[in-house]
């Protein structure tokens, strides 16, 4: 499934403003996916140590639970397409609807650690759905005009799902007397952490049956006159909707399938473009980031912070994320991606440094010394904002762009489980890495941010301002 390879726009076609405010409810109905996308990943935060304390897990077997769930995504991605080709977007939004609403009643009441892990993969499967679905239903429905701030709303979607599965921890653990295993409306208090769920999952399949499908799946199948009318909806009355069709059944016929076999080439097995996207997705990853977003609250109770102030500063760094994200968003055209990816290497170089070097010292008491714990607290914070305002979006804009056209879906779509690989490698180590030394482990996360900053500079081209076709 391709979602960027119809035919130029033109700059001043544009959905008028009436049908503006339809537009934008079509693309944050869509962008719910990416809501449980950033909930779904992140709630787990709250349920870590509960679920070492509940099923007396050592840190291998806890990180394995909680990493599971990107094999899901990984499966999850990698089929979406292929599911959205044969039956649509909106059955495939309405599948991973299901899909979401029952991991949160699963993982809400398992009888076993192994069941508990069967629903944490069936939920990492609708992220991966998704990761897939929600940003080409929106580059597919979307009036040209307004495509690239439609689109942003899957990013800003998936920050925002952060956030909130942070801040219904923080108030659940607070009704549950500060105790993750206390106890909540007849179960555990991270129990319903992990149900809760179900209210945006609902919504969201809810919401699929509110939004029309996308006119590019229709006229696949040869519902021509049902996409003429989404179209009219989308973009107006006024514009010529027979050359809007034909327009994008020309696309259609003149894109070229991409297979695995376009892939390769060069010395290394891969063409030297592949291996550079791997490279991005892979750094994006093993700089850490997701510990912050999986493991934060277990991370500053094991340097003798508070549980509910360790869950109230995991709803901070959320904070900090949507923030990073912001800023991201208003300079990525301006400033270029190379720049500000660069920018984020440096900054997370240094935030990382010094978390690393304020686990080097030992507890006293059970605690951090004061001048090493607010260290870290601020380098953590550090650390995702200028992950957030660089590598978090540009390396999503850099594998969209920088692909020849022949390549673009199948590169995406290694470089991507590249992604998903090397996320659950790291989520998987750390508790392992952090019971070895913390101190080593941010030292090692420290390294790999700083070996994205030659890495960036020699292999990476600016792609801001060029043409998709301008890729080769």
């Amino acid at each position: 499934m391709t979602s960027t390879a119809q035919a130029p726009q033109s700059g001043a076609r544009s959905a008028h403003p009436e049908h503006l405010g339809h537009v934008i409810f079509i693309a944050a109905a869509a962008a719910m996916g990416g809501f449980l996308f950033g909930y779904d990943s992140s709630v787990i935060n709250g349920a870590v140590e509960a679920i070492r304390d509940r099923y007396d897990v050592g840190s291998a077997a806890l990180a394995q639970v909680i990493a599971i769930a990107l094999i899901g995504c990984a499966i999850g991605a990698a089929t979406a397409g292929r599911i959205a080709d044969r039956i649509g977007r909106i059955r495939c939004m309405q599948i991973a609807a299901v899909l979401f609403t029952v991991s949160a009643v699963g993982s809400a009441l398992p009888f076993a650690l192994w069941d508990l892990a069967f629903w944490r993969v069936i939920g990492g499967f609708a992220i991966g759905m998704a990761s897939v679905i929600g940003p080409a239903y929106i580059a597919e429905v979307a009036p040209p005009a307004y495509r690239g701030r439609l689109g942003s709303f899957q990013q800003a979607a998936i920050v925002v799902g952060i956030a909130v599965s942070q801040l219904v921890n923080w108030g659940l653990l607070n009704a549950a007397g500060g105790d993750q295993r206390g106890k909540l409306m007849g179960l555990e208090a991270w129990q319903v952490m992990l149900g809760v769920m179900v209210v945006p999952a609902v919504l969201y399949g809810l919401l699929s049956f509110a939004i029309p499908e996308s006119p590019r799946f229709l006229l696949s199948v040869g519902k021509r006159e049902r996409a003429r009318e989404i179209l009219a909806e989308v973009e107006g009355k006024d514009v010529d909707l027979d050359a809007r069709v034909a327009e994008i059944e020309h696309a259609m016929k003149s894109e070229h399938k991409s297979s695995f076999k376009d892939l390769l080439g060069g010395s290394f097995f891969f063409k030297p473009i592949v291996w550079i996207g791997i490279g991005l997705s892979v750094f994006q990853q093993f700089v850490g980031i997701n510990v912050a977003f999986y493991y934060s609250s277990t991370l500053w109770q094991s340097v003798g912070v508070d549980p509910s102030d360790s869950f109230f500063y995991s709803f901070t760094t959320s904070i900090i994320n949507i923030v990073g994200t912001v800023i991201a968003m208003i300079f990525v055209d301006r400033v270029g991606r190379k720049p500000l990816a660069l920018i984020g290497s440096v900054g997370m170089v240094v935030g990382l440094a010094l978390e690393a070097w304020a686990f080097s010292y030992h507890l006293v008491d059970g605690k951090l010394p004061a001048t090493q714990g607010w260290v870290a607290l601020i380098a953590a914070h550090l650390f995702v904002l200028f992950f957030a305002l660089s590598w978090g979006v540009v390396v999503w804009v850099f594998l969209g762009e920088m692909f020849p056209n022949k390549l673009r879906a199948a590169a995406l779509g290694v470089a991507a489980s590249a992604q998903w690989i090397a996320n659950w490698a790291i989520t998987a180590s750390f508790p392992s890495l952090a019971e070895w030394n913390l101190s080593g482990t941010y030292v090692i996360y420290t390294i790999f941010a700083a070996l994205s900053i030659p890495f960036v500079l020699k292999f990476v081209k600016e792609t801001k301002g060029k043409s998709l076709e301008e890729m080769g």
